[in-house]
């Protein structure tokens, strides 16, 4: 199964027994349907209810993302796996003040453990991070003693401070990086982080699709805030590995350059150029492929997302308590 990334403008239409983009200089793209896993669009794109039928039809969820590349909704096809039980499960759970916090203290000490791993990783490579990895490490004992969802978020909050503080120490030159900032991103790499944050909440969401999980009802993140909060939560488990790593591959490889972006006072967003090359090395990426720990065979990236979406339902049928999933490479 593909994902497939279409950044053209025009129409999207049914055409017999694939999908078709036809632009408006007369060109097309095809889509075969029988091997498409999701589809993303990035250009100006128009489409009718026989197409939106037809693709719910073959259950095939599409993201939707405006020209600076940020994420503006997704056409999520009926459930194909609906389970009632779990429905429940999910909600009494999420009810329950410990429980829910048991679970959000999980998603924040696979996160920081999976961040500690990236700076561990460079720590080998000469990089001085050992100040920044011991303040994480300090704050990751706090996790567990937290007594609230909200105090367990403003330590998550402090975590990736201290996280981001450490990136400039990693890139191999000089780069304009010292915070977070979102809207809208001020600079290269916080451009780079929003953009594959939302592919990476994107590729989450079609994941959660195909499981039997409902993803509107979430553990760390308030259910509340936004219709599919669920992929919020186990996006960031794997976020240390599907975006840090992509950005700090592509800048200190020089795949990616300053004058890829376009800049003001205020803003800076990617040019459809650099979207396209991120778009690929985040795709490439989500097919790589690790020697899993307990399965003893070749799994994809993508499909860590998918396992992760299981052990979660087990853990929410009181099968097997749920683990979050950690870098070992």
């Amino acid at each position: 199964m593909e994902s497939f990334y279409l950044f053209s403008s025009g129409e999207l239409k049914r055409k017999d027994n694939v999908i078709r983009l036809n632009r408006a200089d007369g060109a097309y793209k095809d889509i075969k349907i029988e091997v498409a896993r999701d589809i993303f669009l990035f250009g100006e794109v128009q489409t009718n209810t026989k197409c939106l039928n037809y693709l719910s039809e073959k259950k095939i969820p599409v993201h939707f993302f405006n020209y600076y590349g940020f994420y503006t909704g997704t056409f999520y096809p009926r459930e194909k796996n609906v389970s009632g039980t779990l429905l429940i499960k999910q909600v009494l759970i999420y009810e329950q003040a410990k429980r829910r916090l048991g679970l959000a203290q999980k998603f924040v000490s696979g996160a920081t453990y999976n961040c500690l791993r990236n700076l561990k990783y460079y720590l080998r490579r000469d990089r001085k991070l050992t100040a920044e990895i011991n303040q994480i490490e300090t704050l990751k004992k706090i996790i567990p003693r937290t007594e609230s969802v909200t105090e367990l978020m403003g330590i998550e909050g402090d975590i990736h401070r201290i996280y981001y503080g450490a990136w400039q120490k990693i890139f191999n030159k000089d780069v304009d990086f010292d915070k977070r900032v979102r809207r809208p991103p001020n600079n290269m790499v916080n451009a780079l982080i929003s953009f594959l944050n939302m592919m990476a909440y994107s590729v989450c969401l079609s994941e959660i699709y195909v499981s039997q999980l409902n993803p509107t009802i979430s553990y760390l993140h308030t259910s509340m805030e936004r219709r599919f909060s669920l992929c919020l939560d186990i996006s960031e488990i794997f976020k240390p590995l599907l975006v840090d790593r992509i950005i700090f591959s592509l800048i200190n490889r020089n795949v990616i350059k300053e004058t890829d972006f376009e800049t003001g006072s205020n803003y800076c967003y990617m040019k459809s150029s650099a979207m396209k090359k991120v778009t690929q090395a985040f795709d490439e990426y989500l097919q790589k492929t690790v020697t899993h720990r307990s399965l003893g065979r070749k799994v994809s990236y993508r499909r860590m997302i998918r396992l992760e979406c299981y052990k979660l339902i087990k853990d929410l049928m009181d099968e097997k308590e749920y683990v979050p999933f950690q870098l070992w490479w």
